[in-house]
């Protein structure tokens, strides 16, 4: 059976005294440190992006290289992207790490593939929310709190569990609900909604528009009707707190129907094989060596595809329909 933490299961006592090390201060990083610091935690930040490091100073935080907050820190939150961090972590983390630190993770993805490999006398630990950095900040400050995964991948001090669920409830993630699950699932979980139903959404969208463009609907009228408007929005909001089934049950009669009626149209059997080849390149650890390969090369590849959708013309469609509305698209 699944264990599911809740606020409960966090004691902030276990933190008292002790420093947290915030390495990276992006969105994720920054949220993660304004939570702990409003739960009366002490926080050093690293970042060397200068413009970022100057956005934490500003707001009084005591920014440090790398190095430093893992010398001064016993517990670290290693928070920069998985492309960087097996580097920072080589250089400038590993060799100052002494038995009774405890890093914490909010992605599992380079211990999974084997890009980091933390010595056995340190504890090893994941929060990883499941919605994007911004709303972990918005989401603290509100009761509703977010979902995340928890897990401990080493408990060399026998201390882990009390230390990473102080954490999860310092910045916020108790209040939702932060689910057990292996360090391995979590990877591949994430990787596998970012290669499946994403792209699949994607799709969707942009062949549904093109064909009603295409058959004379206007690209403000298509583009509000399929997307725009955030109805879509509002029916997956109410199946993140109904379920999926009775977010449809509770929609217009002629909604269901259409539906129920319909969806065998678009169920083919390529679709599941698909999906399945998907998860073996993911667990087969192909896609992360791919990906590995990809950014030893500049992202020359993800560049040349950005740059190919971006020259489509629905874009430039959509584009018009949200100047309509009196909205700037953000770059």
């Amino acid at each position: 059976m699944t264990m599911i933490y809740y606020e409960e299961h966090g004691d902030l006592n276990h933190l008292q005294g002790k420093t947290i090390g915030v390495i990276g201060y992006g969105s994720l990083g920054q949220s993660v440190a304004l939570n702990l610091r409003d739960s009366g935690l002490t926080v050093l930040v690293s970042e060397i992006a200068v413009d970022r490091a100057e956005q934490a100073r500003e707001i009084g935080f005591q920014v440090v290289a790398t190095e430093t907050a893992v010398r001064q820190c016993p517990i670290i939150l290693l928070l920069v992207p998985n492309e960087v961090m097996p580097s920072v972590y080589l250089e400038q983390i590993s060799p100052y790490l002494e038995r009774g630190h405890l890093l914490v993770f909010a992605s599992a993805y380079n211990l999974t593939f084997g890009f980091i490999e933390p010595p056995p006398f340190v504890d090893v630990g994941l929060i990883a929310p499941r919605i994007l950095g911004p709303a972990v900040r918005e989401r603290f400050t509100t009761p509703e709190g977010y979902h995340s995964f928890i897990s401990v991948a080493q408990d060399s001090s026998g201390n882990a569990w009390p230390l990473l669920l102080a954490l999860a409830k310092a910045v916020g993630t108790l209040r939702a609900g932060a689910i057990e699950i292996t360090f391995q699932w979590e990877a591949e979980l994430d990787l596998f909604v970012q290669q499946t139903i994403l792209p699949l959404m994607h799709l969707v969208f942009t062949t549904a528009a093109n064909l009603l463009i295409g058959k004379g609907y206007t690209p403000e009228a298509a583009l509000t009707e399929l997307y725009l408007s955030g109805e879509i929005t509002y029916y997956l909001e109410r199946a993140v707190n109904n379920g999926l089934l009775q977010a449809l049950l509770r929609s217009p009669l002629t909604n269901q129907y259409g539906t129920f009626t319909r969806v065998n149209r678009f169920s083919d059997l390529k679709l599941e094989r698909l999906m399945e080849v998907t998860l073996d390149e993911i667990r087969s650890g192909a896609f992360a060596k791919e990906w590995s390969k990809e950014y030893a090369d500049g992202f020359s590849r993800l560049k040349k595809l950005i740059r190919e959708q971006q020259g489509l013309e629905l874009w430039e469609l959509e584009k018009q329909a949200l100047e309509m509305f009196g909205q700037n698209i953000e770059s």
